[in-house]
This record gives structure tokens, C-alpha cells and sequence, in this order.
């Protein structure tokens, strides 16, 4: 698993995502310009081609900077420990990792280093305190597992898909796919053809960005002509609830902890 995040940027800066495979250099910008995503893994493996000799060593190191860590330690008065432990006073690489994921998707902090951000890695303010540090750490880890639709929160829908057909996605998929029907609480359809549709997608939901993209509309959009197969349904459903809750938690990150 590990953090992809850009150098540098333009405009707004949102390229900050989470994987735990191997990612095309592009994931969070286009054809290699700003935004292009560096994968950073949590952890190094030993380098071996002999396969049983891995197998048999499973040890892995934290791809960590050992006296920063050592810092953040004796600041909160924690133990580091290379692997996740149910120990009190200890903390893991995991823990830093969304630490990091949720001082990244603070709009203040984005706002406060904007001009920083365009032109080199993002710089992590070190934890200024245990409470603070395990609330975001909390927070982050949320993130984390929603975007990677690990989380239980993700199997519950809060869009509908209400119409029978042939499940092919005919429309472009732009802006306009989306249809508002609830102005109180911005509600509205996202129609694949002329007559079926996803019910009940937030606005908000529609036009989160993660990195350069727009998820809701470019999963649809990079499969226009094909036949959305049941478990396709299911993954949108998944998607639209990761992004409404990204916008939830967001709010909650600035609400705790303001970059100093």
C-alpha cells in the first residue's frame, strides 16, 4: 500500500490518492504533466530473486525516515513499532500513513500552502499533539478506506438504480447526465441513456475532484457504448458513496486541526 502524490502542480491542489497496487503514472493528472502520480509505499521488501527465500523471510521495513520518526515519537510520547500493535503507547507506519492521507485533504492546509504546492512534494507539519495526532489519525483512516472501497460504509447505497433495460451507457456522460430533482438537499440523476439512471446522486457526490478527475463522471465516461454488467452497478453505487463521505469527513479534518 502506498501514497500517490504529485511534485507539483496547477491551480487547486487535490493530488493525493491511496493504492495498494501498482499505478499508471497518470492516476491523479494527464499524459505526464502536473499532477502525475508518484507512488510512495508504506513499506520495502527485501530484494530477491529467488522466490522460496522470500517466502520464507516475510520481513519488510517501513519506508520511513528513522529519526523524523523518532521525533514525532518523543514529541507524543509514543513507542514506533514497524508493525500495527494493539500495545497502548504505540504507534505504526499505518498510523502516519493516515496521519499524512488526512492533513492532505485539509482545504485550509491546501489553502494556507497553494503556492508551495505548485512547485515541489508537499511538507507534512509534524502531529502537535497526541489528541490531535490520533483524531486525524482516525480521520485519515477513514479516507483510506473508503477510497479503497474497503470500508463497510461503502455497501451502504444511498443512490438507487431504478429502471430496468439494456444497462448500456450510450450518453457522453458530461455535466448535463446529471438532472437535479431535490433542490433542499441537492439530489439528482445520472442518466446513462435515454432511459436509465443512478437516483439520488449528490451534487456534491458528482463533481468531487481527485486529482485532475472527476471519479463519477469518468467512470461512466470510460465506459460509454459498453453493457454495465450487475456488479459495474454495484462499484458506481460504492464510488458515489466514498466521494459523499470524503466531502463529510473533509469538513470534520478542518473542523479538528488547523495547520500551523
Amino acid at each position: 500500500m502506498g501514497l500517490v502524490i504529485s511534485r507539483q502542480s496547477v491551480g487547486d491542489w487535490k493530488y493525493i490518492f491511496i493504492s495498494k497496487n501498482i499505478i499508471e503514472f497518470n492516476l491523479t493528472g494527464t499524459a505526464g504533466r502536473f499532477g502525475s502520480g508518484n507512488l510512495c509505499p508504506l513499506y520495502l521488501y527485501p530484494e530477491t530473486t529467488d522466490q522460496q527465500a522470500l517466502i520464507d523471510n516475510q520481513t519488510r521495513t517501513p519506508n520511513l525516515n528513522k529519526e523524523i520518526v523518532q521525533q514525532i515519537a518523543d514529541k507524543l510520547n509514543l513507542t514506533f513499532t514497524h508493525e500495527k500493535e494493539t500495545t497502548e503507547g504505540t504507534f505504526a507506519p499505518i498510523d502516519l500513513l493516515d496521519y499524512i492521507y488526512a492533513v492532505l485533504h485539509s482545504p485550509t492546509y491546501r489553502e494556507k500552502y497553494k503556492e508551495f504546492l505548485k512547485i515541489d512534494f508537499p511538507r507534512v507539519p509534524y502531529p502537535e499533539d497526541k489528541d490531535t495526532f490520533w483524531q486525524l489519525v482516525t480521520m485519515g483512516g477513514e479516507l483510506r478506506q473508503l477510497h479503497l472501497l474497503e470500508s463497510p460504509k461503502v455497501e451502504q447505497f444511498i443512490t438507487t438504480y431504478p429502471k430496468d433495460g439494456d444497462n448500456r451507457i450510450t450518453r457522453r456522460i458530461a455535466k448535463k447526465d446529471w438532472e437535479l430533482y431535490d433542490t433542499d438537499n441537492n439530489l439528482g440523476r445520472v442518466w446513462i441513456n435515454d432511459n436509465q439512471y443512478f437516483d439520488q446522486v449528490p451534487l456534491v457526490a458528482w463533481e468531487f475532484y481527485i486529482g485532475g478527475y472527476q471519479p463519477a463522471q469518468k467512470w461512466l465516461k470510460y465506459r460509454h457504448g459498453r453493457v454495465l454488467s450487475f456488479d459495474d452497478i454495484l462499484h458506481y453505487q460504492k464510488i458515489i458513496v466514498a466521494l459523499t463521505e470524503t466531502d463529510r469527513i473533509v469538513k470534520e479534518i478542518d473542523a479538528t486541526w488547523t495547520p500551523g
